[in-house]
């Protein structure tokens, strides 16, 4: 077994959030993690907030290498990219099922607002002149997440060390 293949991937989350960069301006950032790994499967950086913001990144999900759980679903709040018909649509299509928050309740997708929060204290957005120096810095921040930076609650390894890790014990 490779180690792009299905080490769970059965709980995906979802939400996005904004990058402020130099001079006042605001890109804005989509982002699939495992619930289970805490790995960034996939992400979109944009400077829009439409809809393909987060279709493009379950595209980005869906075109990867490894396989989804059967019965996956993925999690996300209630916000406008999430309950559209387009979106919802599309996971049908992909056969992603769809859970959402509870209105109101931000605790309910708190693993990925702690992801954003640890990232925006790593990022160096303020010296990032336009999008494509945002998309750069995004880069070098989701490889350093899954591949060198150490959580706690996944035994002291990283997110794609601790994917391995499953890996090897089914």
């Amino acid at each position: 077994m490779n180690s792009r293949e299905n080490s769970n991937k059965e709980v995906l989350l979802t939400d996005i959030s904004y990058l402020p960069y130099r001079n006042g301006k605001r890109a804005y950032l989509s982002a699939i993690k495992d619930g289970s790994t805490n790995e960034i499967l996939a992400y979109e950086v944009s400077n829009s907030l439409k809809l393909e913001l987060a279709t493009n990144t379950i595209e980005k999900l869906c075109r990867k290498r490894f396989k989804l759980a059967e019965g996956s679903f993925i999690h996300s709040d209630q916000g406008v990219h999430y309950t559209s018909p387009k979106f919802q649509n599309l996971l049908k299509r992909k056969g992603i099922n769809q859970s959402m928050s509870r209105s109101g309740n931000c605790w309910d997708n708190a693993p990925m607002e702690s992801f954003f929060g640890h990232m925006k204290d790593h990022l160096n957005l303020k010296e990032c002149k336009n999008l494509k120096e945002v998309k750069k810095e995004m880069k070098r921040f989701i490889d350093y997440y899954n591949n060198h930076r150490y959580q706690w609650d996944l035994k002291k390894m990283t997110p794609v060390e601790y994917r391995n890790h499953l890996l090897s014990v089914y």
